[in-house]
Formats: structure tokens, C-alpha cells, sequence
């Protein structure tokens, strides 16, 4: 390490050095776009379906437009799911990097304060 290599660059320079994937890019960020676009269209399904019952006095029609409003609202809830699971997953994956770091840091804090046996 040398003596102008500020906290902020080590950090950088040791998190490339542990091939922790980059969470913007990828799969994962496919996944939250897919997230997003699901959290759209099940409402948005859910929607369509309501006026479609509304639209018919024919009993088959409307339970058809319930299933279909079952389906948009267990579309949307299932895009919620993926958005967090995966938006949380990049969280977490760049958090325990910092505590690694920290936690390296620390101890070589510790060692150098300690006296020599």
C-alpha cells in the first residue's frame, strides 16, 4: 500500500481483488427489470379483468374475469418478490464486502498497536 492511496481507493482496489460480481450487471439486473415489469402488469391485468366482468351480465364471463384478476394480482405479487429478493441481494452482496473490509482493517489496526511478544 502506498502512502498516497487514500482509504476509499484500497477499499476499491481489494474489493476488485475479491471477483465480487458487479450486482448492476447481469442476470440480476435482468431479474429486477423483470421484477418491475411484473409488478406493472399484474394490476394492470387485475384492471382489465374487473372491467370485463363489468362489461357482460354473462355469469361464465364474469368468473372467467375473477380467475383472470386472481391471476394479474398473483402476477404482482410475485414481481414484488423478485424486485426485493433481487435488489436486496446486491445490497447485502456489496455490505459484506464493507464488513470484510472493516473487519480487515480493524484487525490490522489491532496488530499494529499490540505490543511486540
Amino acid at each position: 500500500m502506498t502512502s498516497t492511496e487514500t482509504r476509499a481507493d484500497r477499499f476499491a482496489r481489494e474489493l476488485t481483488e475479491l471477483k465480487i460480481s458487479d450486482p448492476s450487471a447481469g442476470r440480476s439486473g435482468l431479474w429486477l427489470k423483470a421484477g418491475v415489469v411484473l409488478m406493472i402488469c399484474g394490476p394492470a391485468l387485475a384492471l382489465v379483468a374487473f372491467f370485463l366482468s363489468h362489461n357482460t351480465s354473462d355469469a361464465l364471463v364474469q368468473r372467467d374475469a375473477i380467475i383472470v384478476a386472481l391471476i394479474g394480482i398473483a402476477v404482482g405479487i410475485m414481481g414484488s418478490a423478485v424486485y426485493l429478493r433481487y435488489s436486496i441481494t446486491g445490497f447485502l452482496r456489496f455490505w459484506m464486502a464493507r464488513q470484510a473490509y472493516d473487519f480487515a482493517e480493524l484487525d490490522r489496526r489491532i496488530t499494529e498497536q499490540a505490543p511486540p511478544s
